[in-house]
């Protein structure tokens, strides 16, 4: 079922702790690592980083948001998401604006080379999302997002 480890003490994911007796809180890291690594694979060759990636389409899906908003959607912290909008602005993917009432906060959206740029990462991240799925029932798929969602908001 898993992979050879380096030694004999430490199983192999899907076995013994690292296995369906494990914590699920472990379980989940253990999930979200490896769909990291398969994400960052499908990106290598494009020109977004996964965390770029991941404010572009929060942005995409929430245009004019602020530096704030992008970093609570986006899982990241407010530094690292000032530096990626930096780094998007500079290759042309997105432009900010003042806000209209509030002139001190940038309103950020995104260019039409930036929405061309995320169609082309998405068509590989799909790849991997549709590896993820594979195998599993709409209903099954359902019950997944519920309960992933159900724990995010567990806070």
């Amino acid at each position: 079922m898993g992979k050879t480890t380096h030694s004999a003490l430490v199983p192999a994911v899907g076995e013994g702790k690292r296995g369906e007796q494990g914590h699920i809180g472990y379980l989940l890291r253990q999930a979200q690592t490896a769909h990291r690594q398969r994400m960052e694979k499908a990106l290598a060759d494009s020109e977004l980083t996964l965390p770029q990636f991941m404010v572009l389409t929060m942005l995409t899906a929430y245009p004019g948001a602020s530096g704030a908003d992008l970093a609570r959607v986006s899982l990241l912290t407010p530094q690292t998401v000032s530096v990626i909008v930096a780094n998007l602005e500079r290759s042309g993917a997105i432009e900010r604006h003042a806000h209209a009432v509030h002139g001190r906060i940038q309103q950020i959206t995104v260019t039409a080379s930036g929405k061309q740029l995320l169609a082309s990462c998405r068509s590989k991240v799909k790849l991997v999302e549709d590896e993820l799925l594979s195998g599993l029932s709409a209903a099954e798929e359902k019950i997944i997002r519920r309960w992933l969602v159900l724990v995010a908001n567990s806070q």
